[in-house]
């Protein structure tokens, strides 16, 4: 607890004030159920930019044009986070034109054709997954990998969470296609709905119950998991054999939307976001490449293990 004034506030009310004094000048629940482009321009022009960083971002991104940089494969991937009662708060699955479809984990692949790695033929799923460093390949040009759902780019992150749970205002924005603006209001619209379940879920906690299970290692086996990182889909691969670990692969969030070409030639979702970026004249350090890659939130030290 925080006094202030003689008066005692919850924490979480300091934070929430902050949230909505300072990034958004406005109520969560408002942010949180922007349902159109007309409620979003409409907020950003009823006060000064200042006002709010959220406000302020919108009339700079106008500004910018930033809502006409950054556009990849609109194909857009997430595998559902927060599970409660066996059901995700944010849904599962694949955006793509306007419908989900269900993620088969058994169709990711990795492809190391362009990267500077060895081993296997053809792509591998994670299962199989090698990571052989090779700085003398000599069709390689980066540490990471080229992973694809059944041999398509796919992009994760805030936008991909937001466009699968159906959030209506990030559909509408997505009818132009993804960009570097709507990566970063996704961003802003997906806290202002964590917190205000974060609130609810607070009030269900039961501190004497137990918070996890402990379960006996199996000494053969194999096993992965899939979760919503800040950054996108994370998944953990693993094999055990004699009660050792045979083999462990990850395929971190920055890894599906930072790979390189794959044998078919495919750029990833970074690469396709860059085509076309606008160069002013006198630029060594383009701004607007600048801009499409910080829209994604990029973590290379989790790109490459």
């Amino acid at each position: 607890m925080l006094i202030r004034g003689g008066r005692r506030k919850p924490e979480r009310l300091w934070f929430r004030r902050f949230l909505e004094q300072r990034l958004y000048g406005a109520p969560l629940e408002r942010i949180a159920g922007f349902a159109s482009r007309a409620e979003l321009a409409a907020y950003r022009d009823e006060a000064p930019a200042a006002s709010a960083d959220f406000r302020h971002f919108l009339v700079i991104a106008a500004a910018l044009g930033l809502d006409r940089m950054g556009r990849a494969a609109d194909r857009f991937m997430s595998y559902g986070n927060y599970w409660l009662d066996g059901a995700p708060h944010f849904a599962r699955g694949i955006y793509e034109a306007g419908a989900v479809t269900g993620v088969d984990p058994g169709d990711i692949a990795e492809d190391i054709s362009h990267s500077w790695m060895t081993g296997g033929d053809g792509p591998l799923h994670p299962f199989n997954g090698m990571t052989t460093p090779d700085p003398d390949n000599a069709q390689g040009y980066t540490w990471c990998k080229a992973p694809r759902l059944a041999g398509k780019v796919v992009e994760v992150g805030a936008l991909a969470r937001q466009a699968v749970d159906g959030q209506p205002l990030i559909r509408d924005l997505l009818a132009d296609g993804g960009n570097v603006t709507v990566r970063v209001v996704a961003r802003l619209v997906e806290i202002a709905r964590i917190v205000l379940a974060m609130e609810s879920w607070a009030k269900q906690l039961k501190p004497k119950e137990p918070f996890c299970e402990t379960v006996e290692m199996p000494p053969e086996g194999a096993a992965f998991g899939l979760v919503e990182a800040a950054r996108g889909a994370l998944g953990h691969w693993i094999k055990l054999k004699h009660g050792r670990i045979l083999n462990y692969q990850i395929v971190a969030p920055t890894t599906w939307n930072f790979s390189p070409r794959d044998a078919q030639g495919q750029r990833g979702a970074l690469e396709m976001a860059q085509l076309g970026a606008p160069i002013r004249a006198g630029e060594s350090d383009p701004v607007s490449v600048q801009h499409i890659v910080r829209s994604f939130d990029p973590c290379m030290v989790c790109t490459v293990h």
